[in-house]
């Protein structure tokens, strides 16, 4: 798991702050559907709403995809998020789109991948957002049984919990990301959404998230 370039990083999380995709609620945590408390809720999705937002995530996923998959001959996304982006992209790239359902469409042809499945053909994969990797490497080892040779993963913003590091190193699979919540905290506190008081116990959440108490 890589992050794009530590400028970019920077950028990219002083954004998803300002628009509210990023937010951090220390002492009002949430909840997530694992039960795990958790001081930030991340819906890149918002991004979409705003044009300046949108378009500086998409160049930096493009360059991404230049520079670390510069072979690459379609993008796929990871349905729901993950398909306005990797649209945008695939445009600005001019590259055939496809995109990853979580499960068989239950009627019709009861696709997992919508698009032309071309075996062979090398492709990105975009995320919008990874946390254990789970469902994100689900839809990559989908594409690889259809026919497809996964290049790697591109996404807009990482959690950086080590589970999902060693889940992509054992699944082979490079990972690069625009930000994570690593390089986001120092832009949090540098523009006052949190304090320095609460630094500790942030990172600490990082690294234990199913330990994590947000009264130490």
């Amino acid at each position: 798991m890589e992050i794009l370039d530590p400028n970019v990083a920077a950028e990219v999380a002083d954004k998803l702050l300002e628009i509210q995709a990023i937010r951090l609620q220390p002492d009002q945590p949430f909840t997530w559907a694992s039960g795990w408390k958790s001081p930030i809720y991340c819906d890149n999705r918002l991004s979409l709403s705003f044009p300046e937002v949108r378009n500086l995530i998409k160049s930096h996923l493009v360059k991404a995809v230049q520079h670390y998959f510069p072979h690459a001959e379609a993008i796929a996304g990871v349905a729901t998020a993950g398909i306005p982006q990797g649209a945008l992209m695939a445009n600005d790239l001019d590259l055939p789109f496809l995109y990853v359902r979580s499960k068989p469409k239950g009627h019709g042809m009861e696709n997992m991948i919508e698009g032309k499945v071309t075996p062979g053909q090398k492709v990105v994969v975009v995320e919008d957002l990874v946390s254990t990797g789970g469902s994100s490497l689900k839809a990559a080892q989908d594409l690889k049984n259809a026919g497809f040779e996964v290049l790697g993963m591109v996404a807009i913003f990482s959690y950086g919990f080590d589970v999902a590091a060693q889940n992509f190193e054992n699944a082979g699979i490079k990972l690069i990301c625009l930000c994570d919540y690593e390089a986001m905290l120092p832009r949090a506190v540098a523009r006052n959404y949190v304090s320095e008081q609460v630094l500790e116990s942030l990172e600490s959440w990082r690294k234990a998230p199913q330990e994590w108490n947000p009264q130490a």
